[in-house]
């Protein structure tokens, strides 16, 4: 049979696929423009002028998952604070990291002061170790009653990355909220892990995320964007070539998407 006016060889469709995409560029551009100039509204939960404490497990994580959210928390006078599970010792660099840290929340607008990492010899960063739940859980309970916290930002089930201290959080933070240990009216708010491709296709995602159901949506303007890549820039002992290939194309660097437990 002849190929039809729409073969994917022909000149027309391949102005159509560039004017889709064209169109979708287009729509996924000025959906960030209009999620950025909502930031006006309450946004985290009802965090607005409340303490918002957002959990990592290891220095970098701040800015290469959650900068959209530290931004946007501070950006609704929510003060957000950062606490650090591991030093991210795993090649020997703890020392290093942790001042990378500062460095990078720095950026972001957080006081070191506003700035903890648990270097606990019983939580070491490392993919395959799954943190003890009973100790983590005690660690960071102490620390939200310390911190007067009432919103908890952590990963989901699926670390994003399947990184075992990652769901480790996730699991520790499950069980205070779910045996009712958590202080009364402190929520969280997990982490949506999302497939390769939406990983990948950094602003894009805006069009995707806002479709589909969820509890929280930060999304960056482009300057804000280009804060979050300074801020992971200044993790230089990480900044392999696969990390520039991230500060690119990853869509955590624009938004993050948050269910609530």
């Amino acid at each position: 049979m002849a190929a039809g006016p729409w073969c994917w060889g022909t000149p027309a469709a391949l102005a159509a696929l560039l004017l889709l995409l064209l169109l979708l560029l287009g729509g996924a551009r000025r959906l960030r423009r209009g999620r950025a100039g909502s930031r006006g509204r309450a946004r985290g939960g009802g965090a607005q002028g409340g303490r918002a404490l957002v959990l990592t497990a290891h220095p970098d994580d701040e800015a290469m998952f959650f900068a959209p959210a530290l931004l946007g928390l501070r950006s609704a006078g929510a003060a957000p604070a950062v606490l650090c599970c591991s030093a991210g010792n795993y090649y020997n660099q703890g020392e290093i990291r942790k001042k990378e840290l500062e460095q990078s929340c720095y950026v972001l607008g957080i006081p070191a002061s506003d700035v903890t990492v648990i270097d606990h010899r019983d939580l070491p960063d490392d993919p395959a170790v799954e943190w003890d739940t009973q100790l983590l859980a005690t660690l960071v309970l102490e620390h939200i009653e310390a911190k007067n916290i009432n919103l908890v930002l952590t990963f989901d089930a699926g670390g994003v990355s399947g990184h075992a201290n990652h769901i480790s959080l996730y699991t520790a933070v499950r069980y205070l909220h779910s045996e009712g240990k958590l202080p009364e009216g402190c929520r969280v708010l997990v982490l949506e892990s999302v497939n390769l491709f939406r990983k990948y296709i950094s602003f894009l995602d805006v069009l995707i995320s806002c479709l589909l159901p969820r509890d929280e949506l930060f999304v960056l303007t482009e300057e804000e964007t280009e804060q979050a890549k300074r801020a992971m820039r200044c993790h230089r002992s990480q900044l392999l070539w696969f990390r520039q290939l991230y500060l690119l194309f990853s869509r955590y660097l624009v938004l993050n998407s948050l269910r609530l437990l």
